[in-house]
């Protein structure tokens, strides 16, 4: 089958967040840091809520970049382990390359500061190794429009197929009427879904 027409399931899914540190979210000019803050955010808690694992890597969280953004650390498991690392490309730490392998998963959905770098870089590597790689690109940020620009067409280039993490979450959910559908729209917190359970509220009275 080709791959690119192969559905994101819980089963063969896993979420890659590298680098969402406090120092790294300073330096960020391609996206607003709050809109950020809410997708990788939402990202996380909709990953949960579908039960697909998330792997949580750091770079220098001690000295260069600070630790990751209490919001994320406030919806992930206080047992979840960050893999803090020293490689540029998460791809080369062995523990996070064992703990995507140890979930199973056969696609990865990956999303990371800087989008060039820490996402991009991982994303090309897991392909390489046979993954199928997606990367959500606004819950990536990076320096400079042209550094967005430049990493999404090189992505691309490679093979990584390039998507919202909203689409993403929505695409394993699958069913709106599966139990878990609530659960993972409020995790996404998307407004205008917001506006029309309002809506329907208002025609049920």
């Amino acid at each position: 089958m080709n791959p690119f027409l192969e559905q994101l399931t819980a089963d063969n899914a896993a979420v890659l967040l590298v680098d969402h540190q406090v120092g790294l979210f300073t330096g960020v000019r391609d996206i607003t840091v709050n809109e950020l803050k809410h997708n990788v955010v939402g990202l996380a808690k909709a990953a949960r809520a579908l039960g697909v694992p998330v792997i949580h890597t750091t770079t220098a969280a001690t000295s260069m970049w600070g630790p990751s953004i209490p919001e994320l650390l406030a919806v992930l498991p206080e047992s979840q382990e960050i893999h803090d690392r020293s490689t540029v490309n998460a791809w080369h730490d062995e523990r996070v390359r064992a703990a995507v392998q140890a979930t199973g998963a056969t696609k990865l959905i990956i999303a990371g500061i800087s989008l060039e770098v820490c996402a991009a870089f991982p994303a090309m590597a897991a392909l390489a190794d046979g993954y199928q790689t997606y990367v959500a690109v606004d819950a990536s940020g990076t320096f400079s429009a042209t550094k967005r620009e430049a990493g999404i067409a090189r992505m691309q280039q490679a093979g990584v197929i390039v998507s919202d993490y909203a689409t993403l979450m929505v695409e394993i959910l699958a069913d709106n009427a599966r139990e878990v559908a609530g659960e993972v729209y409020g995790a996404l917190d998307m407004d205008f879904g917001t506006l029309l359970a309002q809506v329907v509220a208002s025609y049920q009275k």
